[in-house]
């Protein structure tokens, strides 16, 4: 029998909260906690119109909880609040209008996995200030230092802000599963980061988005 992720709800209000309950309970994948139980909870999902001075101060809140990992579902995204919600542990978002039932517990088990999860045109972003950066020597070289992220590197990143695991990864790409966790090792390795999260996570610090 799987277990189930036991999911902490934050929610900008009670009508929003109420929703986002409802839409989980009957999952078997999700065990919703109720407030006086989310010290134990695996994630955090955190429901907001838009990233403001609240929401802010919440996930700053919840990232001082490490064994907690922190969702975003927002309806509004303004042009800086990728960079701000990536500072405050952020590593799975997903836009009001596009969460669906089966989206939002796809997000909740990729942040159970230590994968992260983009819109498609916010990664689409990522990737181009990527791509500017690497053909731009004077700015890799004041901070990130691109060069040392391969082509192919960088695809694995993507498809993992994707919601992609190894396995399917490794079909995308043909190649083995090996040598996508591989990959993500010689990755993680190099540039001292934690886990494939941090690693997509590290890149969009850096100014990126």
């Amino acid at each position: 029998m799987t277990t189930r992720v036991p999911v902490a709800v934050h929610a900008g209000d009670p009508l929003l909260h109420a929703g986002v309950t409802a839409q989980l309970r009957p999952r078997p994948e999700v065990d919703v906690l109720k407030l006086d139980e989310h010290e134990r909870a695996q994630v955090s999902l955190v429901v907001v119109d838009r990233v403001d001075d609240e929401a802010v101060l919440l996930l700053r809140r919840l990232q001082r909880t490490p064994s907690t990992r922190t969702g975003l579902i927002v309806g509004e995204f303004g042009q800086n609040a990728l960079r701000i919600v990536i500072e405050c542990g952020v590593s799975a978002v997903l836009r009001r209008a596009e969460a669906e039932q089966d989206r939002v517990v796809g997000l909740i088990t990729a942040l159970v996995r230590g994968e992260s999860m983009l819109p498609g045109d916010m990664l689409s972003r990522l990737l181009d200030h990527v791509g500017r950066l690497q053909r731009n020597s004077a700015d890799a070289a004041q901070g990130f230092n691109l060069s040392t992220l391969t082509a192919r590197e960088v695809e694995v990143l993507r498809l993992i802000s994707e919601g992609f695991d190894t396995g399917e990864i490794a079909v995308k790409m043909s190649y083995s599963e090996r040598t996508v966790k591989n990959i993500l090792h010689e990755v993680t390795t190099r540039l001292q980061l934690r886990n494939r999260a941090h690693a997509v996570g590290h890149v969009m610090r850096q100014g990126l988005i």
